[in-house]
C-alpha cells in the first residue's frame, strides 16, 4: 500500500507541478501590474484545482492498468485484479483530492492577495 501511495504521489505530483509551472509562467508575464497578476493566478488555480477534482471523480472508473501508477510500479502489484482496481483507485481519489483543496486553498489565497494590492494602489 506504501508504494502505491508513493507512485500516486509522484504520478499527480508531477502533474500538478507542471500546471503550476504554467500558472508561473502566466503569472510572471503579468508583472506589470501586481493585482492582475495575483488574481489571474488565483483564477487559473481555481481552473486547476477544479481539473484535478475531475481527475478524482473519474480515477474510480479508469482501469488501473491504464495509470500512471501502473508504470511507476513497474507494471506488478502482486494482487488480484478486482482488489488492486480498487485499492489504485481508492489511492489516486485521496490523493487527487488533497492536491485539490490545497490548489483551492493556493486559488484563494492569491486572489485575495490580488484584492490587496488593488486596494493598495
Amino acid at each position: 500500500m506504501d508504494r502505491i501511495q508513493a507512485a500516486a504521489e509522484i504520478s499527480i505530483g508531477r502533474a500538478v507541478g507542471f500546471g503550476a509551472l504554467a500558472i508561473g509562467t502566466v503569472v510572471l508575464g503579468l508583472v506589470f501590474d501586481p493585482a492582475l497578476a495575483l488574481k489571474t493566478g488565483g483564477a487559473l488555480t481555481l481552473l486547476m484545482a477544479a481539473i484535478i477534482r475531475l481527475k478524482a471523480e473519474r480515477a474510480r472508473f479508469q482501469p488501473y492498468r491504464s495509470t500512471e501508477v501502473w508504470v511507476i510500479l513497474d507494471r506488478r502489484l502482486g494482487l488480484p485484479d478486482d482488489h488492486a482496481q480498487r485499492i489504485v483507485s481508492t489511492t489516486l481519489r485521496s490523493v487527487y483530492d488533497r492536491y485539490a483543496r490545497a490548489s483551492v486553498a493556493a486559488a484563494v489565497g492569491l486572489w485575495l492577495l490580488g484584492l490587496a494590492f488593488q486596494m493598495m494602489g
